[in-house]
């Protein structure tokens, strides 16, 4: 019995032992189905994200050309070396079901507009092509990285669920028969010893 002895307070811990094994696993089954349904409500807001990325970036670089048609691309280089990079991202936690997940949060009104009387309009309008396609990469970052953690927590719960249900609770369960069996083998042995003694008490005063 790997050293565990046969005692009806052993039995009662592991009896213990086993009820808290398997409300952990009902507790951690919840939780993966849980990150479950998260990761795949997360899946489509992901590839809307990315589909947006895609899309950004075209129009940031069809405005970004058409700036440099129109205003020349010396102008528009110079311009924007000129003007001072404000666009800044505070990191934030959110908790899904115990799972730490990063996020950025984009600060509000960062973009350093350029004056409409010293540019062109393309230009400007390329500023603020580029300023949206830095908020959808952050957005896309976000819902990646969501994705990520929360596929990492679903796997490292199935792994603890599979562990308890595979190894711990089979091994307790096992202990407790163990321990049965040896307390039943005892009290077997207590009776026959206590009729052998009331046999030969019975002999001695017929």
């Amino acid at each position: 019995m790997n050293g565990i002895s046969p005692t009806r307070m052993n039995l009662l811990s592991r009896r213990s032992q086993l009820g808290l094994a398997s409300r952990g696993v009902e507790l951690l089954e919840k939780k993966r189905d849980a990150l479950v349904k998260e990761f795949f409500a997360n899946v489509h807001e992901a590839l809307e994200a990315r589909r947006q990325l895609y899309q950004s970036a075209q129009e940031a670089h069809r405005a970004l050309m058409l700036a440099k048609s129109f205003d020349g691309p010396e102008v528009v280089e110079t311009l924007s070396l000129g003007v001072p990079v404000r666009f800044t991202a505070q990191a934030e936690i959110d908790n899904v079901w115990g799972t730490r997940v990063p996020r950025l949060a984009i600060a509000a009104s960062q973009a350093a507009t350029m004056s409409p009387l010293a540019v062109g309009g393309r230009t400007i309008a390329a500023q603020a092509a580029f300023h949206r396609l830095c908020q959808v990469l952050i957005e896309v970052a976000n819902r990646e990285a969501r994705l990520r953690r929360i596929a990492g927590e679903i796997k490292k719960t199935a792994r603890r669920v599979n562990a308890l249900q595979q190894a711990v609770i089979p091994g307790i369960r096992a202990q407790i028969r163990a321990i049965q069996q040896a307390l039943d083998q005892q009290e077997q042995e207590d009776i026959f010893r206590l009729k052998r003694i009331k046999g030969k008490i019975e002999a001695h005063n017929p």
